[in-house]
């Protein structure tokens, strides 16, 4: 009689252990789902994550600009891959990457950056728009797709959780002051 008891004693236990391990497990995928939403990543996470702008992350890393676009922004690139930057001209890279280029590698990265989060749906009403850099890049939309300056958009609305990322195929030059 006492084991049956105990028995059931033990029963309750486990049915209680349970059943409190399936609401905590419940709460916890609330929750975690309400971290996830709110430390999405930033646009220097999301492109690092994608693997095609190696050259860009490095670029942004030389320049300081990496705190700037992990910031609250909003901010919406015009994001470069790293074959875009392998049509500059041999060298061009590795030129503006030297310490004496900074001020000038920080133009070209600015001038793919423009204040707010701007959605393709946006972009296609626009004729032009003014970079961080202070110089306006020209927007046309030709057969359905999206051009800023000599570079179309081949890929729209990539969202972060501090703007929103377009990958163009070429890199933007700002014009010559």
């Amino acid at each position: 009689m006492t084991r049956l008891i105990n028995m059931n004693k033990a029963m309750h236990v486990v049915t209680a252990a349970i059943f409190s391990a399936m609401i905590l497990l419940s709460m916890s995928a609330g929750a975690m789902n309400e971290m996830k939403e709110a430390k999405a990543d930033d646009i220097v996470d999301v492109a690092v994550a994608n693997g095609n702008f190696n050259t860009l992350a490095a670029a942004l890393t030389a320049a300081g600009l990496v705190d700037v676009l992990k910031g609250e922004g909003p901010y919406t690139v015009f994001a470069p891959t790293d074959e875009a930057f392998a049509k500059l001209p041999a060298g061009t890279v590795e030129s503006l990457l030297k310490p004496e280029n900074i001020d000038q590698l920080k133009a070209v990265l600015t001038y793919h950056v423009v204040s707010g989060k701007v959605m393709a749906a946006d972009v296609v009403k626009l004729n032009k728009a003014t970079t961080v850099n202070g110089a306006d890049v020209n927007i046309a939309v030709n057969d359905g797709k999206v051009d800023i300056n000599n570079s179309q958009v081949v890929m729209a609305d990539v969202m972060a959780s501090n703007g929103v990322i377009h990958v163009v195929d070429t890199v933007l030059l700002p014009p010559s002051s």
